[in-house]
C-alpha cells in the first residue's frame, strides 16, 4: 500500500470512519458491539480492509459534524450525501448509491409531477441541511423552503402548517406515508442523492485510492450485495445505474 495513502487516510494506523446514523436506508442496525451497521460502515470496513488498518466506527447524528470530522482529519474518510457545498470543505469520490427525492402532497392537491411544486405561493417543508435540502437551497427559485432542523420535524411542519409539499427520500415518504394516509407521493423524483466516500482536502493520493475502491465496488458486485444482504433493495440504487 503507498504509504502517502496511509498517511493521509490513517496515519495512527487505525481507519477513523464519520458515519452519518440518521440515513436509514445506509445506517440499517446495530453491530454486537453497539456501533452503526449497514451498507455504509461495511464500506468503510472494506476500505479498511485494502488499507490492512483497523476499523474505528464513529458515528455522527448530525451531518454537519460528521462533514467536520474529516475536514479537520480527525477521521480518516466520511461517508455522506455529495453536494457542492460540502465539497468545499471535504473532496468526494464518485457516489457509490443514490436515492430519489420526491415530494408527498395531500391527496387533494392539484399537484400531479414535481416540477410543478415549484411555484410562487408554494411552501414547501424540507429538512434544511439535508442533501436534498442543499440542493432545494439552489435550485428552487419560486416556492418558498420551509425549513426544518430534522426529518421529524420537517414531516410535523408538513402537517400542522398544513404545507403544500413535504419533500424528503422517496423510502421515508413511503413510510410518512403509512401514518398519514390522506397525503401521496408524486411520481418521479426533483434529485437524487448521490452518497459517497469523502477525504480531506488536499489528500490526492487518498482521494485516487477512494475513487478507484468505488468504481471497483460498483462493477464487482459489492455494492449490490450490501445493499441485498441489509435489506434496502428497491430503495438504494446503485449510483449511476438505473433502477
Amino acid at each position: 500500500m503507498n504509504h502517502k495513502i496511509l498517511q493521509q487516510l490513517a496515519p495512527t494506523g487505525v481507519l477513523n470512519a464519520a458515519i452519518y446514523t440518521g440515513n436509514f436506508l445506509l445506517v440499517t442496525g446495530k453491530n454486537p458491539e453497539g456501533g452503526p451497521s449497514g451498507v455504509s460502515p461495511d464500506m468503510a470496513q472494506e476500505i479498511a480492509n485494502k488499507l490492512g488498518v483497523k476499523l474505528v466506527l464513529k458515528p455522527f447524528k448530525n451531518q454537519t459534524e460528521a462533514v467536520d470530522a474529516a475536514a479537520s482529519g480527525d477521521c480518516g474518510i466520511v461517508l455522506v450525501g455529495s453536494d457542492p457545498a460540502r465539497a468545499q470543505r471535504i473532496d468526494f469520490a464518485p457516489a457509490y448509491v443514490q436515492i430519489e427525492a420526491t415530494y408527498m402532497v395531500p391527496k387533494e392537491s392539484k399537484f400531479t409531477s414535481t416540477a410543478e411544486i415549484d411555484s410562487a405561493g408554494v411552501r414547501i417543508a424540507v429538512f434544511g441541511v439535508s442533501a436534498y435540502g442543499l440542493w432545494m437551497d439552489r435550485n428552487i427559485k419560486h416556492a418558498e423552503l420551509v425549513k426544518a432542523d430534522g426529518l421529524e420535524a420537517s414531516l410535523e411542519l408538513f402537517v400542522n402548517e398544513k404545507l403544500d409539499a413535504l419533500a424528503g427520500l422517496r423510502p421515508g415518504l413511503i413510510t410518512d406515508l403509512q401514518s398519514h394516509p390522506n397525503n401521496r407521493i408524486l411520481d418521479g423524483h426533483f434529485m437524487t442523492v448521490q452518497q459517497a466516500i469523502a477525504t480531506r482536502k488536499g489528500n490526492s493520493e487518498a482521494l485516487d485510492f477512494l475513487t478507484k475502491f468505488t468504481e471497483e465496488s460498483k462493477s464487482s458486485g459489492l455494492v449490490a450485495q450490501l445493499i441485498e444482504m441489509h435489506g434496502v433493495k428497491g430503495r438504494l440504487s446503485i449510483a449511476g445505474v438505473s433502477s
